[in-house]
């Protein structure tokens, strides 16, 4: 199996992300693009210590975008979103 942080890059905290953990206890991170729902779900019980319910991942296509002069294309990455049980909750704020 693969490194926790190697499979874990960082967590999403946008408005989206905020919403989904207010209303369905659901959060976002960018992941591996080569791991897997059951290395996610292993990573977050055992750096976070929760009990993980659901895990549901999506490529995001990298945009082109103009680098200075020249016309590039930004890579591709992988998200993941993380359903925990009731009653378990992340905080990324306090370290």
């Amino acid at each position: 199996m693969a490194q926790i942080h190697d499979v874990l890059v960082r967590p999403l905290v946008t408005e989206k992300s905020n919403n989904l953990t207010e209303s369905q206890n659901v959060y976002a991170f960018e992941v591996a693009a080569d791991s897997n729902k059951y290395q996610i779900r292993e990573a977050i019980e055992r750096l976070f210590g929760v009990k993980v319910e659901d895990v549901r991942t999506m490529i995001v296509r990298g945009k082109y975008k103009r680098f200075g002069r020249f016309y590039g294309r930004r890579s591709n990455w992988k998200k993941a979103y993380v359903k925990l049980a009731s009653g378990d909750k992340l905080n990324f704020y306090n370290s």
